[in-house]
């Protein structure tokens, strides 16, 4: 694991550290070869030096973007279509339950072609 995410995730609210450190293992778990660092000020993860995913942070809500996610569905209230539908976004908040289970589903089904 990267020591730059790792201080990313740290300087974050409880919460969110939470949901991230979760989000991170979930991310290795589904795409063992991932590499993860630290792009736009954000921690990106990439399979074969390509894009699979990015953890967005904001005061408020914590976002989980999947990349070349064309063939993965919109899930009303969980996964929502981004620009051309290639990224598809998981919008989280504080005190949400978040079923990783399902995100490692959406991922691993885009991630499957990288």
């Amino acid at each position: 694991m990267n020591d730059e995410v790792t201080q990313y995730i740290d300087k974050l609210l409880p919460w969110q550290i939470d949901v991230c450190r979760q989000l991170r293992a979930m991310i290795h778990k589904t795409i063992p070869t991932v590499d993860e660092q630290i792009q736009y000020g954000k921690p990106h993860f990439l399979k074969n030096g390509r894009h699979a995913a990015v953890i967005h942070v904001a005061k408020n809500k914590l976002s989980f973007m999947v990349f070349n996610a064309t063939e993965v569905d919109v899930v009303k209230g969980v996964l929502r279509s981004m620009g051309n539908g290639e990224r598809k976004t998981a919008d989280i908040v504080e005190g949400e339950d978040v079923d990783y289970d399902l995100l490692a589903e959406f991922l691993a089904k885009a991630s499957s072609g990288l």
